[in-house]
């Protein structure tokens, strides 16, 4: 257990803004992890994130939960020009502003970059987007699962109808896009504090889904190469495969497997783990009869041998085959499910999760480790105008008279039921 003098946060004294809207805000929320003050400015109505994709949680989305953890809710009006003027003090008291509109949508609200660079010649903004600010889709309405469709991350499957629709997967683009842009953030920070000079980023999640699956799209395009100048593993024979995952299907000494009671991942493709997997089960003539090249070697095409596997693999279970990988010096790895993953030991041990008591609903931490400590846990993410009086009484000296008449005249807080 780590002291409450041990929790860390690395970017305290950083202040983000963020006015963005949905998913985007796992932006800032990665930033707040790490310790920065961030303010989530919303409309008098609120962000409809609470109401967003399922599954909901005591009334309110699990990706309000997870996108808006460790903020502070401000309910301001940029409507009303008493809204922008306090949005504006806001910046001036800031380091960054994270925002997620499309082009000129700022500038139309009188709060443009420009604006904010003279107010605070040293802020950051950084705008997160579908399809970013430049090129024919810049305008285009989207959600999440567009950006992993257009970055080919996401291919049909068709039902017994012969229907397509969307099959489960690991989206990408809107979990890629706001940590690039929070790498972009904080490294503007950085350079603005020490050049005086503040800086803008521009992050399209739809460019994040691609560059995540750079080893596909990049191999496809060498392969368009002749092949004397591009081609496979010297195990293949230089033999080309498909990029990516595509190469593995007919991979045998780095492959799936069941085991007694679920699967394991065997991944003996170095010769010194094939011979030591080889011995660990007393089976040194499977090495004899195989002993591949020293490295990068899959066994392709040896069905003989993926037969041999196949029925290895089924005597032991994968706990067991785990420990035996341990134990010989040789690659085999858990093949979880989503449902199955908080069971593994190294999830427990590494990983948990945030109390739901705490966070609205059990919530994965950080994985970032700090060595010797550890990182404050976030707030609760925030229900609508939580925060507002606490933030411009603090940040901007507002008394209470003054936050008053700003809630009376619709400035500050909830949007009023007439």
């Amino acid at each position: 257990m780590v002291s409450d003098s041990n929790l860390v946060k690395p970017l305290a004294g950083v202040r983000v803004i963020d006015a963005s809207l949905l998913g985007p805000g796992a932006l800032s929320a990665l930033l707040a992890d790490l310790g920065a003050d961030v303010l989530k400015v919303e409309s008098p109505s609120g962000d409809y994130v609470r109401q967003m994709s399922w599954p909901i949680i005591d009334g309110v989305s699990l990706l309000h939960w997870k996108c808006n953890r460790g903020k502070r809710g401000v309910a301001l009006d940029l409507r009303q020009p008493e809204g922008v003027d306090i949005f504006l003090d806001l910046v001036r008291e800031s380091d960054a502003v994270v925002v997620a509109m499309r082009p000129g949508a700022l500038e139309r609200r009188g709060i443009g970059f420009d604006k904010m660079l003279e107010i605070n010649p040293r802020i950051v903004l950084c705008n997160i987007s579908g399809y970013g600010a430049t090129g024919p889709y810049r305008d285009m309405a989207s959600h999440g699962i567009a950006y992993d469709t257009w970055a080919g991350v996401v291919a049909p499957v068709y039902d017994e109808q012969g229907r397509p629709y969307l099959s489960d997967h690991t989206s990408i683009g809107i979990h890629a896009g706001p940590l690039f842009g929070a790498l972009a953030v904080v490294s503007g920070i950085l350079s603005a504090r020490e050049t005086g000079t503040g800086m803008q980023f521009e992050i399209a999640q739809s460019d994040a889904a691609a560059s995540f699956d750079w080893v596909r799209s990049e191999g496809f395009k060498a392969h368009e190469q002749p092949e004397d100048r591009v081609t496979g593993n010297k195990a293949d024979n230089y033999k080309r495969r498909p990029p990516g995952m595509g190469g593995m299907k007919e991979a045998v000494r780095y492959q799936m497997y069941e085991s007694a009671d679920g699967h394991v991942l065997f991944m003996a493709s170095e010769q010194e783990f094939w011979k030591n997997f080889c011995a660990g089960i007393d089976r040194m003539d499977l090495f004899e009869a195989n002993p591949g090249s020293t490295y990068a070697d899959h066994a392709i095409g040896n069905d003989e041998l993926r037969a041999t596997l196949a029925e290895i693999f089924k005597t032991r279970t994968s706990a067991e085959w785990i420990e035996f990988g341990q134990k010989a010096g040789t690659a085999i790895a858990p093949v979880n499910s989503p449902r199955t993953l908080p069971d593994d030991p190294q999830f427990q041990d590494r990983l948990g999760w945030l109390p739901r008591e705490e966070h609205g609903t059990e919530l994965l931490p950080s994985p970032i480790k700090v060595v010797g400590g550890e990182l404050a846990p976030p707030r609760k993410a925030p229900v609508l105008d939580e925060h507002t009086d606490e933030v411009l009484s603090e940040i901007l000296g507002l008394d209470p008279d003054r936050l008053a008449q700003l809630r009376a005249d619709g400035v500050i807080g909830p949007k009023q039921d007439v």
